[in-house]
């Protein structure tokens, strides 16, 4: 039960607080919205959570307060997402793209270079 001594005067009713780790955007904010609390962005000065979940749905990681605790109706329940890919798009990639930090890239092979002349095509000069 909440322990501030300001919720004591407070005329809201008591829900149990779901749990919503390891749902999408999406289904969690329905899960929620059906217990009574609406789902926050940990950050009070961040952008809303709808538009850092927008377009991407992600899943969610964490939670607070912590599921089964309770909390009272229309509190917010803040929540944290998933780094990197969602599970469902997750694949490992065998070979990784290549980086586009051309000051710190090294060529796979030995560099070959090709002298360009008015007199002949590209062809004969690498020849």
């Amino acid at each position: 039960m909440p322990d501030n001594a300001q919720d004591e005067q407070r005329a809201a009713d008591l829900v149990i607080v779901p749990n919503v780790v390891g749902e999408h955007f999406l289904q969690a904010r329905e899960i929620a919205q059906a217990a009574g609390l609406t789902l926050a962005n940990p950050d009070p000065d961040g952008p809303p959570i709808s538009s850092i979940a927008w377009p991407k749905n992600p899943t969610i990681q964490s939670q607070s307060p912590a599921a089964g605790s309770v909390s009272y109706r229309n509190d917010s329940l803040r929540i944290w997402f998933r780094k990197g890919l969602e599970p469902d798009m997750a694949r490992k990639l065998e070979n990784p793209p290549p980086s586009i930090d051309w000051d710190h890239a090294t060529p796979e092979g030995p560099v070959q270079s090709i002298e360009l002349s008015s007199d002949s095509s590209p062809e004969e000069s690498a020849t």
